[in-house]
């Protein structure tokens, strides 16, 4: 079902009457695709996929389809992808005219496509500045539908597209970046390091993309969860150095204003999301939701709350799993490391407890990817 709108004119005129960004972008999407049909009634699906040139990967975000969606909670290297690296490098369009006449070694994203029922295809990469951010790929039930006239009339609807995905990057950036600064004054004062948190956001990323089907998830806010882990412990800049670097156990007192670094930093997250006038920003939620859950137990014995169970955000469980992993498993001046094995059994035997028991549970099934992540994040790599 599909509610919102992009607020643009009809696909032949230039982009005006931008809604707000806050929105979100998939309910402006889905509007804007039935705004699309109007003059093209053979477009069935409108995708985007965002890059991640860090790490060379292609993610699934956003999506429009009137049949299923093939590819949804989708994550792949771009590098094995060839003909998208291709377009990416070019930055060249494609069109495929008849899927359906791909040999029987038909790459797989093209099988998943034939099986929801799409039988041509156009791909236009994303550039914004010189720079690659992703593609917009456009579906349909017909084939050869993708006619030179039809992709030339496209070309103002992949515009619009494109820019409405530049604005909402651009926007999550922003309100990252900001956080991430007040982090960076902190980071002195703080004993996380980068390899921890580019670990902790992808154990997240790893964790809510295999709820996102159990729990109807989108991808949109799989990325949210990811880019903004990593900020749990903005509030921390307001707790006193002579409590933050406390050597030694930490007295009931000392405790509790230790504590206040999640009211802190809600405080800070509210802050600015009044000041950049994106209070309502679905991804402004995820990020108050990180900052003020993650020390929330199922139980009702976390803070500040005593949230139990399903009170405390699926972020805030998702992110106190992804953090407490990488904590144990981590050096600290004031521990050695854990094994992968012995955190996970700690994880298991505390499952239902203080953590989500399914998110546990998949960070127990993923060893092969815990590793992958370990290896490419290594702390002397980052730190």
């Amino acid at each position: 079902m599909r509610s919102g709108s992009l607020g643009v004119a009809r696909p032949s005129s230039p982009p005006q009457n931008f809604r707000p960004v806050h929105q979100g972008l998939a309910e402006r999407l889905a509007c804007f695709h039935d705004e699309v049909k109007r003059d093209f009634e053979g477009v069935n699906r409108i995708a985007i996929a965002i890059y991640d040139a860090g790490t060379d990967i292609l993610k699934s975000f956003v999506d429009s389809s009137e049949g299923d969606n093939p590819f949804e909670h989708t994550v792949a290297r771009l590098a094995d992808l060839k003909p998208l690296a291709q377009l990416a490098r070019t930055g060249g369009r494609r069109v495929i005219n008849d899927l359906a006449s791909h040999p029987a070694g038909t790459p797989a994203h093209v099988r998943r496509l034939l099986s929801a029922g799409y039988l041509s295809s156009y791909t236009v990469p994303i550039f914004h500045k010189g720079t690659f951010h992703g593609f917009i790929f456009f579906n349909s039930f017909q084939a050869g539908y993708f006619s030179p006239a039809v992709v030339q009339r496209l070309r103002t609807v992949a515009e619009v597209v494109s820019l409405h995905t530049i604005m909402e990057l651009d926007a999550v950036r922003m309100i990252q970046a900001a956080v991430e600064t007040v982090r960076q004054i902190s980071r002195a004062r703080d004993e996380e390091t980068g390899a921890h948190l580019e670990r902790m956001a992808r154990y997240a990323r790893l964790i809510a993309l295999r709820l996102a089907p159990r729990r109807g998830l989108s991808d949109e806010w799989v990325e949210f969860l990811f880019q903004f882990a990593p900020l749990h412990d903005v509030g921390k800049i307001a707790v006193p150095d002579q409590i933050l670097f406390k050597p030694g156990r930490l007295t009931p007192e000392e405790f509790t204003v230790m504590k206040t670094h999640v009211t802190k930093g809600c405080e800070i997250v509210d802050t600015m999301a009044n000041t950049f006038r994106i209070g309502g920003a679905p991804y402004v939620r995820v990020l108050r939701n990180v900052v003020a859950h993650h020390h929330e137990a199922i139980d009702g014995s976390g803070y500040p709350h005593g949230l139990v169970g399903e009170e405390i955000s699926l972020e805030g469980r998702i992110t106190a799993v992804a953090d407490v992993f990488d904590a144990l498993t981590s050096v600290r001046p004031y521990k050695s490391a854990w094994s992968v094995e012995e955190a996970l059994a700690y994880l298991a035997e505390q499952g239902g407890r203080k953590f989500d028991k399914d998110a546990v549970d998949i960070l127990c099934n993923s060893q092969a990817a815990i590793a992958d992540i370990q290896s490419q994040f290594a702390e002397s790599q980052l730190d």
